[in-house]
């Protein structure tokens, strides 16, 4: 059970992973227009930062909590 719990909980990190990485690259990429003058989506970046990309970045670390502490049990309840 636990495994199955894990190999989702896994799959999910990994999109969120790619979801946090895409935000920093908007991120330097608007950045970098707004420093040259050029519009590059500095606006909607930050629109989006509080509903989408923080939470993505809790999740993330919750995430990685989340697994470590599962396999924590796991591996508990293996060595009695």
């Amino acid at each position: 059970m636990s495994e199955k719990i894990i190999n989702w909980l896994e799959r999910i990190l990994i999109i969120d992973v790619f979801v946090v990485l895409l935000g920093f690259l908007w991120f330097a990429i608007a950045i970098l227009g707004r420093s040259l003058g050029i519009s590059l989506g500095w606006e909607i970046w930050y629109k989006l930062w509080y509903p989408v990309f923080n939470p993505a970045i809790g999740i993330l670390f919750l995430g990685v909590f989340l697994t470590w502490l599962i396999k924590k049990i796991g591996q508990g309840f293996q060595s009695e």
